[in-house]
């Protein structure tokens, strides 16, 4: 898709503020000086066998990109695909979870649409709001700041684990709390400390958005792999090589991009490649208040952490350390 995009002709406009062209998380088209309308849509293919789960999960994913920007989501139109001959209870589960996250969330479902497909799909286009001077975007990182990522890693190895029939009923429960669990908070706490730069991690993995950050900020990021935080059950099934496929399209292209120590194992680099459905905000903080920033979302049971820092621009845009960050 990103050679796609580059081909296509720019979206000139002074009300556009971010658009695929910024590779931002999300659209922001502004509607006067103090005010934007911040969009966004995903939608997917089933990650659980739990269809209230699988529709929770992508209410809370959709909702991420909003979260990212520092913006606030207001409505959602539903977008569903569906097998004609389908037990449509099934739909109606899905539905269900949906919109009962979206309700936590405080965010209006409007309606939708929904298709035929063999295949089942679901998510949803949200709309939401944001003033135009606080945006918060993935191209800001400025050199001496903290990383800190608010959700652990192995989300993708661990799903791709429960299509395969590997993956245990605790790692199922794990990782389905991991996916269910909305950045609101989190976003809401980086905007209390003034943070600029931020991004969900999602489908290109941590060392793919951190690429994009590194890329769009002009700089490099330096990452301590000892402090970033993995869901424990994935660490057996990433031994045994349960890679999804876009484990492998990430680490195919963005692997250039990426200096791994020498002493990481084969699966502790696969995790950093590995694509995460609904995962956590890496966030550019600066580094005086970071330590705070950290403190306020644990004890708003986030699983935050600081995992690296922000460098002067190298030959590389990440740097992976097997050592602690000090």
């Amino acid at each position: 898709m990103v050679q796609v995009l580059g081909k296509l002709p720019a979206n000139v406009n002074e009300r556009v503020l971010c658009s695929f062209a910024s590779f931002d998380d999300a659209g922001i088209y502004k509607l006067s000086k103090d005010l934007a309308l911040v969009q966004t849509i995903d939608f997917f293919t089933p990650v659980v066998d739990d269809p209230w789960v699988y529709g929770a999960v992508a209410a809370a994913n959709s909702l991420s990109d909003i979260y990212a920007m520092g913006g606030k989501p207001l409505t959602a139109l539903s977008i569903a695909a569906f097998p004609p001959q389908g037990d449509f209870t099934i739909l109606e589960q899905i539905m269900a979870g949906g919109i009962e996250k979206l309700k936590e969330a405080e965010v209006h479902l409007l309606g939708g649409h929904t298709i035929q497909d063999k295949e089942m799909k679901f998510g949803y286009a949200i709309t939401g709001t944001i003033h135009p001077q606080r945006i918060v975007t993935n191209s800001v990182a400025r050199v001496g700041e903290l990383l800190i990522l608010t959700k652990p890693l192995g989300i993708g190895i661990i799903t791709t684990g429960i299509k395969l029939q590997k993956a245990s009923s605790e790692a199922i429960k794990r990782v389905s709390e991991v996916m269910m669990e909305l950045n609101r908070r989190a976003s809401q706490i980086m905007l209390r400390y003034g943070v600029s730069a931020a991004t969900d991690v999602t489908g290109f993995g941590l060392l793919g958005h951190c690429c994009e950050m590194a890329a769009a900020s002009n700089i490099s990021l330096e990452l301590y792999f000892p402090e970033i935080p993995v869901i424990p059950d994935a660490w057996e099934l990433a031994k045994e090589r349960v890679f999804a496929g876009g484990l492998l399209a990430n680490r195919s292209f963005f692997g250039e991009r990426v200096k791994l120590a020498p002493s990481l194992k084969e699966e502790e680099g696969a995790l950093l490649f590995d694509p995460q459905t609904s995962g956590g905000l890496l966030i550019a903080s600066p580094r005086k208040g970071a330590d705070r920033m950290v403190s306020e979302l644990r004890r708003s049971g986030i699983e935050a952490k600081i995992i690296g820092r922000v460098i002067e621009k190298k030959r590389k845009e990440i740097y992976v350390r097997d050592e602690s960050l000090t």
